[in-house]
């Protein structure tokens, strides 16, 4: 459910942890082919509802488990069945069993090209109170590792605290941007995580880092409880406001933040404002869909036709698969294993 800027470079997107599982939760779980019946799969419940072609408004919703995630039973399972026999689904595992479950709905808006205000609910669908960890959080990519330097943006980016709530981030050829996070009523304060957004070495490799605060910090911090794991001076490539919710059954919360440049108009970040800009935009995606055709279906093939132009445009990705340093491996980290180079798409 993130975004970035159209080189990839200044990424937001959500972490989440339940409480019980054993992993932070800051991308989708997939079966790489070899391990599913019918290959690559994603086993997520996602839904992308709506975009339009610039994203000036956007919306989707992702529902995640109250109990641990069973990864284990999905890989299990799915390697059990043969390729005639149906998937094992999420679903399938009675995870979602009497509504035990959070969906968390993201939506962005734009007041500029520059400036997006982001809104996110929280709803516990289940019939007991549930504990939930939001982590919106935002990163640089990692371009400064490739040979030692930070060649293609002019320089090592930083993410810095600048008070309650917000973070300020600076990249050389993006300039100066900030991240407002604002405190949910009935809730602590959103705490602020640094760290860099590089690889833990020690862990993968057994070799030394050049930083104690590794890319896995916000894990080690939330879900291990390790108190060291995050930049005490609040700086880094990595950041995140950490907001421990724990929301009745039946009940939702409401997060918002914006993130905009600081050469942007002045203006409170939040406020009534920010809610007048979600509803202009909403009808401005109603009114482009009208134009498009869709009043003329009916409500149900009218949801259809949005949603599944919001899957393809929620889908863009960058991607950068520039095949020699894959293949040789970055400079500045331990070489990889020799059998890459006659693996898959080795005559590319």
């Amino acid at each position: 459910m993130g975004i970035s800027d159209d080189d990839g470079r200044l990424c937001f997107a959500l972490a989440l942890w339940n409480g019980r599982d054993p992993i932070l939760k800051e991308r989708l779980f997939g079966l790489t082919g070899p391990e599913g019946n019918h290959g690559e799969d994603v086993k997520e419940h996602y839904f992308y509802l709506d975009s339009t072609p610039t994203h000036s408004y956007m919306k989707a919703l992702y529902k995640y488990p109250q109990a641990e995630f069973p990864y284990a039973a999905l890989v299990n399972e799915n390697k059990r069945r043969g390729r005639n026999e149906m998937e094992f689904e999420l679903s399938d595992t009675a995870i979602f069993d009497d509504n035990r479950y959070f969906d968390v709905q993201v939506e962005y808006a734009k007041a500029s090209p520059d400036d997006v205000l982001v809104r996110l609910m929280i709803s516990n669908r289940g019939p007991d109170n549930a504990k939930l960890h939001l982590l919106p959080s935002l990163w640089f990519r990692n371009t400064w590792s490739w040979d030692g330097v930070c060649g293609p943006c002019g320089g090592k980016p930083s993410i810095t605290a600048a008070g309650p709530g917000t973070i300020v981030a600076i990249e050389p050829l993006l300039g100066t941007h900030v991240l407002h996070a604002e405190p949910v009523p009935g809730a602590p304060a959103p705490e602020l995580l640094f760290t860099e957004n590089e690889s833990n070495k020690h862990r993968l490799w057994g070799a030394p880092n050049e930083s104690p605060y590794v890319k896995d910090a916000f894990h080690a911090r939330v879900v291990d409880g390790q108190m060291d794991a995050v930049n005490p001076a609040r700086t880094g490539t990595k950041a995140a406001a950490w907001y421990a919710l724990d929301i009745p059954a039946g009940q939702s919360f409401t997060v918002r933040l914006r993130l905009t440049r600081q050469d942007a108009p002045s203006i409170a970040p939040f406020g009534k404002p920010f809610e007048a800009i979600f509803a202009d935009r909403n009808r401005e995606a109603d009114a482009f869909y009208a134009a498009k055709g869709h009043d003329a279906l009916d409500p149900a093939h009218r949801n259809v036709a949005r949603q599944a132009a919001a899957g393809l445009l929620w889908s863009k990705q960058f991607y950068y698969y520039d095949i020699p340093p894959w293949l040789d491996g970055d400079k500045a980290q331990p070489p990889p294993p020799a059998s890459r180079k006659s693996g898959r798409n080795a005559d590319w």
